[in-house]
C-alpha cells in the first residue's frame, strides 16, 4: 500500500507494474506511465506520489503554460497526471532531472501518445517509460493467484487447488472487463460503462490525441469487425474489404484509423515471433489483431456472459484475448514481450513470451478444457519446440496450456496445464 506522506487513495488495489514504478523512481528522474484512459494510471502513480497536478484541470494548464517552473517546484514525487496536454513540458522536465540531484523527481501519466515530435528528446538516462494495461484477474481478486508465472518459469510448477470459479464467472469477467471504476458495478452497470467507454475514445480521445477529427461511424465500424475477428491475423486490407465491399476505404486512410486507435491504447496488436528453425517452414509475419481488454470486443458485438455461454466460439477468441491480457501483464515486470506463432505449416501457438536473454515460454488458450482439447494442445506445444533450432529450443522455460478454470499440475511430458483463475504475476 502506499508510502508514508503519499496520496493512495482509500480502497486501492495493488498493480503488477507498482513494483516497477517504485524501482523506475529509484534509477531515474522521471517515470512515465502510459496505457488506456481508465486502466488505473492515476491511482497507481498516486500510491507513489506526494503532490500532484492534473492537466485535465483547465486552472493547471494554465499554469503549466504560464508558469511551468513554479508548477514543477512541488514536492518530489510529483504526479503530473495527463501531461500531453502541456506537451512543452517535457523538454521542462527532462532538464530538471538533469538539474536535480538524486532520482525520483517526477512521476506522468499519458493516455495517448504525442503525434509529432514532442518527445524527440526521449529522456534515455532520465525518464523510464512504463506502458500500463487493464487489471488481470488475479489484480481483480477473481484469480486466486497461486501459480505464479516468474517462479514456473524459474522451474518450479507446484499442483493448485481446483479453482471454484466457474465458466460462467469467466464470461462476467470477459465482458465487464479490466477497468478498476467497473469493479463494484453491477455486471449490467459494467458493460453500460465500456459502451460509454467506447464512445469517448472514438468521438473525444482519438481526436484530442491526434489532432485530426476521424469519421466515428468508420471507427466504430472497424473496432466491431476486429471485435468479431479478434485473435486472429486480419490484415488491413481485408478490414477495409469488410469495412466497405464496394468501396473501401484508402490504405493511407486505413492506416490513419488504426494508427489512431493504437495512439490511444485500444488497439494493440500481438506481433509474430520469428524464432530460428531446424525445419523448412516459412514464419508468417501478420500481427493478431487484439484489443486492450476483451471487453471493449464484447460491448462491440452486444455479447452478454449468457450470450458467450451459447457461443463458445466467439467466447473462445474473447477468453484467448484475456489470456493475452494478463500474460501480458504478469510478464512485463520480468522483461518479457509477447507474440504468437503461425508457420507456413499451419502450427499455431496462442502466445509465446520471451526475454532479453533469449529465454522463452509457450502457450495454448483453451477455454473448452476437456482431455481432447488438451491433448491436443500439448501436442502443438511439443510441435514447435522441436521445430526450433536446438539453441532457441534450450532457452524454453516453459509450455503450458492454459484453461479456464479446474487444477493446475504439470503433465508426464513436461506440458503445465494451468487456469487463468490459478495465475498470477
Amino acid at each position: 500500500m502506499g508510502k508514508s506522506n503519499t496520496l493512495t487513495m482509500p480502497g486501492y488495489r495493488e498493480r503488477v507494474i507498482g513494483a516497477d514504478v517504485e524501482a523506475a523512481l529509484k534509477r531515474r528522474g522521471a517515470v512515465l506511465i502510459q496505457g488506456a484512459r481508465g486502466v488505473g494510471k492515476t491511482w497507481t502513480s498516486r500510491d507513489h506520489a506526494f503532490s500532484e497536478v492534473r492537466l485535465d484541470d483547465t486552472d493547471m494548464l494554465a499554469l503549466a503554460e504560464t508558469d511551468p517552473d513554479y508548477l514543477l517546484s512541488r514536492p518530489p514525487p510529483l504526479l503530473i497526471d495527463e501531461w500531453q496536454y502541456a506537451p512543452g513540458l517535457w523538454n521542462r522536465i527532462r532538464r530538471a532531472c538533469d538539474d536535480r540531484p538524486g532520482t525520483g523527481h517526477f512521476i506522468l501519466t499519458g493516455s495517448a501518445r504525442p503525434t509529432d515530435s514532442i518527445t524527440r528528446h526521449t529522456g534515455t538516462g532520465r525518464i523510464t517509460r512504463l506502458l500500463m494495461r487493464p487489471m488481470t484477474l488475479w489484480e481483480a481478486g477473481i484469480s486466486t493467484g497461486e501459480v505464479s508465472l516468474r517462479r514456473v518459469l524459474d522451474g518450479s510448477m507446484r499442483p493448485a487447488a481446483e479453482s471454484r470459479t466457474t465458466v460462467l464467472e469467466v464470461a462476467k469477467a470477459v465482458c465487464r472487463g479490466g477497468w478498476p471504476g467497473s469493479l463494484d458495478l453491477a455486471q449490467t452497470a459494467a458493460a453500460a460503462s465500456v459502451r460509454d467507454y467506447i464512445q469517448e475514445a472514438i468521438r473525444t480521445d482519438i481526436e484530442d490525441a491526434v489532432g485530426v477529427r476521424h469519421n466515428p461511424d468508420a471507427l466504430e465500424g472497424l473496432l466491431r469487425l476486429i471485435s468479431h475477428d479478434l485473435a486472429s491475423p486480419v490484415t488491413a486490407a481485408k478490414l477495409g474489404r469488410d469495412m466497405n465491399p464496394a468501396s473501401p476505404p484508402a490504405a493511407q486512410t486505413l492506416a490513419s484509423y488504426l494508427d489512431a486507435l493504437r495512439r490511444v491504447f485500444v488497439l494493440e496488436d500481438l506481433p509474430a515471433w520469428s524464432p530460428e528453425l531446424r525445419s523448412k517452414a516459412t514464419v508468417r509475419k501478420a500481427p493478431k489483431r487484439h484489443l486492450v481488454d476483451p471487453s471493449l470486443a464484447a460491448a462491440l458485438i452486444g455479447a452478454s456472459p449468457s450470450s458467450l455461454m451459447a457461443n463458445f466460439s466467439m467466447f473462445g477468441r474473447l477468453f484467448e484475448s484475456l489470456a493475452v491480457r494478463d500474460l501480458r501483464v504478469y510478464a512485463q515486470p520480468m522483461g518479457f514481450h509477447a507474440y504468437h506463432y503461425h508457420d507456413s505449416d499451419e502450427l499455431e501457438t496462442d502466445v509465446v513470451i520471451q526475454g532479453l536473454d533469449g529465454t522463452w515460454a509457450s502457450f495454448e488458450v483453451k477455454l473448452n478444457s476437456g482431455p481432447r482439447q488438451i491433448e491436443e494442445a500439448a501436442t502443438a506445444l511439443k510441435r514447435l519446440r522441436d521445430k526450433a533450432q536446438r539453441r532457441r529450443a534450450d532457452q524454453l522455460a516453459l509450455m503450458a496450456v492454459i484453461t479456464a478454470t479446474k487444477t493446475a499440475y504439470m503433465r508426464p511430458d513436461g506440458v503445465a496445464v494451468i487456469p487463468i483463475t490459478a495465475l498470477g504475476p
